[in-house]
């Protein structure tokens, strides 16, 4: 099984250079983030033209989240437990191919010294606290999306002048190591040694171009699915296309449930 997750930056902005990337790429789940519009005015049809049962969560000209499937999906979760109040769209979950699969938005938490930090960091609570409910559970669960965090000093061209942001202060940073310490893998890490590898680019300063990236796109993997792990790559051509997305596609590849 073949599961991408992307921040489009916008469904509907990108629409040309996410149908041709579907095209080309074919992945069996496509997990997005940063869809920016309402549920109802996400382009279903243009995606389900291209063979994929469409889970969209969104809300107007913010965030949101949808998750495309070659096979029908069974939506479990469309907003992530432990705070009812919280109405941003930001996690939908969903059973495919005997895996468990999210698509999350985590908040960016910028200025810190607002409201916006707290609320990543409860965020990320509820995050661990919902990651511990599945693993009770023995799923083989993925949680992919935009994590809003930077892992690493090697994860960002640079860790001195990132060091006071939300997505790289010491608290982000231990709160993402607390997922990963219930069991949980990093996908692309678990393959991948090199020092640059990043899935964003700022569209200022010529980040780009210059290669002054981010790695902050991420997949989780319970022990289950970590057991089948085959690949995890991060494609960089879409970043390069005319109106493209500030961040790019991460690829997972995972052996069928049912294989052998």
């Amino acid at each position: 099984m073949k599961i991408a997750t992307w921040n489009v930056n916008s469904a509907k902005a990108r629409l040309p250079v996410v149908t041709d990337w579907l095209r080309a790429v074919s992945p069996d789940v496509a997990l997005f983030q940063e869809i920016k519009c309402e549920t109802d005015a996400f382009p279903r049809a243009v995606f389900e033209d291209l063979g994929y049962h469409v889970t969209a969560v969104g809300q107007k000209a913010y965030n949101g989240v949808a998750l495309l499937s070659r096979q029908p999906a069974e939506v479990t979760l469309t907003r992530l437990p432990g705070e009812p109040e919280d109405e941003q769209a930001r996690y939908v979950e969903a059973t495919v191919g005997g895996y468990r699969v999210a698509s999350l938005y985590l908040p960016n938490g910028n200025p810190v010294g607002t409201e916006k930090y707290p609320y990543k960091l409860r965020w990320m609570d509820r995050l661990i606290a919902h990651a511990r409910t599945l693993l009770d559970s023995e799923l083989p669960f993925v949680l992919g999306g935009d994590y809003n965090i930077i892992p690493e000093p090697r994860d960002v061209y640079d860790p001195v002048g990132w060091q006071e942001d939300a997505l790289f202060r010491l608290e982000s940073r231990q709160k993402f190591r607390e997922l990963l310490n219930l069991g949980l893998t990093d996908a692309y890490r678990a393959l991948h040694d090199d020092a640059k590898a990043y899935t964003f680019w700022d569209y200022q300063a010529g980040a780009w171009p210059r290669d002054l990236g981010l790695r902050i796109d991420h997949f989780l993997l319970s022990p289950q699915a970590a057991d089948r792990l085959v690949g995890c790559a991060i494609d960089r051509r879409p970043r390069g296309a005319e109106k493209a997305s500030d961040h790019t596609p991460v690829v997972l590849e995972l052996r069928d449930f049912d294989a052998i």
